[in-house]
């Protein structure tokens, strides 16, 4: 059989199908998956529309060509809306393929995905890669599905879910992700800067997180359990991919620093075999300490996110977040002083527990951290994660009107800051940050002593007007 992978774009790029920079990372999700079936002699192929800003008429044109029996889509909260448009279009042209929903969106939202479209035809929930393996052998075998765990699907009219599927415990002894199935250049931009201008890949070193924070779905997803790969079973990928000339990476764990000394012996090894990579990482402010910072830059790191979300401890205790703002300043002060290049602090506002004043302060905060560049975010809930749960509930939410879309808390809930005025704080915090005079120099003498970020600077010349198209987004949100 042929199993075909679309990944697709974003729900308000529906029809555009404009080409432009890519500001993505490889679908890790699909391409691990179509690892596993080609071991196992199923023909796969991927699209990346979400990387190549494809139309949906080029995506559809393209699983034509491929003549696909399954065809797999990935679906995230942020393209719920495309990827039903994908297969119904297809399902049009070819009533024979078996559609196949997958990813978070899916797994939270299975029964609700196959009652509204008829052209879904099975959601795989979770991990994906042993249950597109059985469900390959069950479709080529014309078997029941009743024994694979993990999917819903129809049968005789009504809508099953069979029992989930256990979590992958031993990530090592999967295959690599297949980035060869993907012709797309990809980038990471942040406020609209190509950060990363050289061949760029994601990497994954661990899967899960064992936090619960409140606004996230990762730890639903993943429940709770982090899997970490071995650190020689990191190398080997990594040396695959300095073989294959690529020379700047993300690690998009959910959790990258939770075990310190982990990382500081994978940074070691790094050192020691000269894998030669530039790199950009995550860490949670209670989990960098100077000595495991001081490792990543030595082996590479140059930009590093931290999720600071708020300068008040009532709205970090609400989003269960357990940090302290005492720790963010901690964490900064302590990547600045190991020689982290790029610092980029990322804040959610809108909690349904904070007023206009924390928000200020939560602004105010990000002044005093010594960020290179700081990222307003305001709360948005969706299915698979607690405040969603919360405010369900509660009696606040209609399920059936934003499922598949996601809401903003204060469009639901009065007692919260309404959005217009969120909006309007954040417009004015850019554009007295971005526009601070002690800011700019401060960023321009960064850039002069080092090397990374002059070669950021001078790769991103031609794409002046991008960048400051991004720039004023902020200040005119």
């Amino acid at each position: 059989m042929k199993f075909s992978f679309v990944n697709p774009g974003p729900n308000e790029t529906l029809l555009k199908g404009e080409k432009t920079m890519i500001s993505a990372s490889p679908p890790l999700g699909i391409l691990y998956i179509a690892s596993v079936l080609k071991g196992r002699e199923v023909e796969v192929s991927a699209l990346d529309q979400a990387g190549e800003g494809s139309s949906i008429k080029e995506v559809v044109d393209w699983v034509m060509k491929e003549d696909p029996d399954i065809l797999g889509v990935s679906t995230l909260i942020t393209s719920s809306l495309t990827a039903p448009k994908i297969a119904e279009r297809v399902k049009e042209k070819n009533p024979n393929v078996t559609i196949v929903f997958g990813n978070h969106h899916a797994t939270f939202n299975a029964e609700r995905i196959l009652e509204k479209y008829p052209y879904v035809d099975i959601i795989v929930r979770g991990e994906g890669e042993q249950t597109c393996l059985e469900l390959v052998n069950c479709l080529e075998e014309k078997r029941s599905l009743r024994g694979v765990l993990g999917v819903t699907f129809r049968h005789r009219g009504r809508i099953v879910s069979n029992p989930d599927r256990g979590l992958i415990r031993d990530v090592d002894p999967l295959p690599f992700p297949d980035r060869d199935l993907l012709d797309v250049e990809y980038h990471n931009t942040t406020i609209g800067v190509n950060v990363a201008p050289k061949k760029f890949t994601s990497f994954l070193s661990s899967r899960g997180c064992v936090f619960k924070c409140r606004f996230c779905n990762c730890a639903n997803f993943a429940r709770n359990l982090w899997r970490p790969r071995s650190v020689e079973n990191i190398l080997e990928e990594l040396h695959l991919l300095a073989s294959e000339g690529y020379e700047q990476l993300m690690f998009v764990d959910d959790n990258f620093t939770l075990n310190r000394k982990r990382v500081i012996k994978l940074c070691q090894r790094m050192r020691k075999e000269k894998i030669d990579v530039e790199w950009i990482g995550e860490g949670r402010v209670d989990q960098c300490p100077y000595t495991m910072l001081r490792e990543m830059v030595k082996a590479g790191c140059r930009m590093i996110y931290f999720g600071i979300e708020s300068a008040s401890q009532k709205v970090l205790n609400y989003y269960n977040k357990r940090i302290t703002p005492k720790q963010s300043e901690k964490a900064v002060a302590n990547a600045r002083k190991a020689g982290v290049d790029i610092i980029v602090g990322s804040f959610i506002i809108g909690a349904p527990n904070e007023t206009k004043k924390d928000i200020q302060k939560t602004l105010n905060f990000t002044r005093r951290l010594n960020l290179d560049i700081p990222q307003a975010n305001i709360l948005y809930v969706c299915p698979g994660n607690l405040i969603w749960e919360e405010f369900k509930e509660r009696g606040l939410l209609n399920e059936d009107q934003y499922w598949e879309t996601g809401v903003c808390i204060s469009d639901i809930y009065l007692g919260a800051v309404p959005l217009p005025e969120m909006r309007q704080m954040i417009r004015d915090y850019y554009r007295n940050f971005l526009r601070c005079p002690r800011y700019l120099t401060k960023q321009m003498l960064l850039t002069v002593r080092s090397p990374y970020r002059l070669n950021v600077a001078f790769s991103n010349l031609r794409r002046i007007g991008d960048i400051k198209d991004s720039i004023n987004s902020f200040t005119s949100l």
